[in-house]
């Protein structure tokens, strides 16, 4: 006898809420609008940070200060759109608890809006690594920052659970870009820059390895703070991430300025000791020195046997050290340097030239001194401008029209000598070099 199983009537899975939501809701469009945001905001900027990774980390950092308003402002519209739809009786009556309808609604928006800004910095990582010349990646402070825009959105929310005015979430993010703004504008970080998530990096500095941390305790656990005084069932439960927030925040205020240490490589320079002066840059940016090289190549090769030169080309933070000349800074981005490319070799060239007579700091220079300066640097790296300069002076009173006539008589009585003689002439000027006073200076 064959017994037939009885069949059971088909019961289609249970679906967790947060499902319906982060796939059907508001979240997929709150991360596509911080995804758009943030990319707009550096690809208008890539120019000053595509090409270090220091730099790239600091612009995501930066994308905050509109991050945050933003994530808020998105929190703020999905928790305002009960009254919108006008469902608050509705939803009191289910079994569920105010908490758990509260995260079922939250959690998604929050998780795309770290979703849409996590995209974001992958894209700039990867834009960033081809033309990277030196250093590493800096991500210290992406985990932090992700945290940070997810409680925005989270604490957003509140405030549009709290309120119907449909005007809330745009001025909310005016308050919130307001907030952050002004720490920035101060002359000094301060407690408030402390506290501030987008507070912007020092130069050259990483986190130390706390500081990250300690950031996303204090902006989680006040967001976590207004979840629980809003829909929990035991208000006082609040207590405990105020106080996790706030110890957070005593600890980022007292460390004060031994939360950032410099970057190793910002001290060390890598150099080309085969010219006279050797060249030296920046270790952040050790692959551009052959670029820089051959921009003073000419440089170089005119200065082959002259004496009393400089050691050497420098490029560290702070004045040159003895027998060192400074060359001109690659940072920040987006002028000498952009993508991993010096833009004007020639006007780099010169500007590194004009550091080596030294009298910078002369209050006032003799007309004789002058005219050595400028036939020497005309003849090393004239600078891209030097005929529009000229030309100038040519039109200017009688006064400008003297002293043109003799720096170009100066120049040609230079440009004339033998290389034997004009070697001598050179050495002799540079031994001079940081005087302020004519004596010592050769004549033209």
């Amino acid at each position: 006898m064959t017994l037939l199983a009885e069949k059971r009537p088909h019961r289609p899975a249970r679906r967790h809420p947060l499902r319906a939501e982060a796939l059907h809701g508001f979240g997929p469009w709150a991360g596509a609008a911080l995804l758009l945001t943030c990319s707009v905001l550096l690809a208008g900027a890539s120019a000053r940070w595509q090409g270090g990774w220091a730099e790239t980390g600091a612009e995501l950092h930066d994308v905050l200060l509109i991050g945050v308003p933003l994530a808020a402002a998105i929190g703020c519209l999905q928790g305002g759109r009960e009254h919108r739809r006008h469902t608050e009786e509705l939803w009191r009556t289910a079994v569920r608890g105010p908490l758990a309808r509260f995260l079922a609604s939250a959690l998604p928006v929050a998780l795309w809006v770290a979703a849409g800004y996590v995209l974001a910095a992958a894209g700039a990582l990867l834009a960033t690594w081809p033309y990277a010349r030196g250093d590493r990646p800096h991500l210290a402070l992406l985990p932090a920052d992700a945290v940070v825009l997810a409680a925005s959105a989270v604490a957003g929310q509140v405030v549009g659970r709290l309120t119907a005015w449909r005007p809330m979430a745009p001025l909310l993010a005016i308050a919130g870009y307001v907030a952050l703004g002004i720490p920035r504008a101060a002359a000094g970080p301060g407690a408030g820059g402390r506290l501030n998530p987008a507070f912007p990096v020092p130069d050259a500095m990483d986190p130390v390895w706390w500081q990250p941390v300690a950031m996303a305790v204090w902006g989680a656990g006040l967001a976590a703070t207004a979840v629980l005084a809003y829909a929990a069932r035991r208000r006082y439960t609040a207590l405990l991430p105020l106080a996790a927030a706030t110890i957070a925040g005593a600890l980022l205020v007292h460390t004060g300025e031994g939360l950032w240490h410099e970057n190793p490589l910002a001290r060390r320079q890598v150099c080309d000791t085969s010219t006279t002066p050797q060249i030296c840059v920046n270790a952040r940016y050790g692959e551009v020195l052959p670029q820089v090289t051959e921009a003073l190549s000419e440089v170089t090769g005119r200065l082959e046997g002259v004496r009393n030169l400089p050691v050497r080309f420098e490029d560290h933070a702070g004045a040159p050290h003895r027998d060192e000349v400074e060359l001109p800074m690659l940072t920040p981005l987006g002028w000498y340097l952009v993508r991993g490319r010096l833009t004007d070799p020639e006007q780099y060239a010169w500007e590194a030239v004009s550091q080596l007579e030294g009298r910078g700091e002369c209050e006032r220079v003799d007309a004789r001194v002058a005219r050595a300066d400028d036939a020497v640097q005309y003849y090393l790296a004239p600078s891209p401008s030097q005929k529009d300069f000229d030309a100038q002076d040519a039109q200017g009173d009688r006064a400008a029209r003297a002293d043109l006539k003799a720096r170009l008589a100066a120049r040609a009585h230079l440009a004339s000598m033998g290389e034997k003689e004009r070697r001598a002439w050179l050495s002799a000027y540079f031994a001079s070099t940081g005087r302020c006073d004519p004596k010592g200076v050769p004549s033209l």
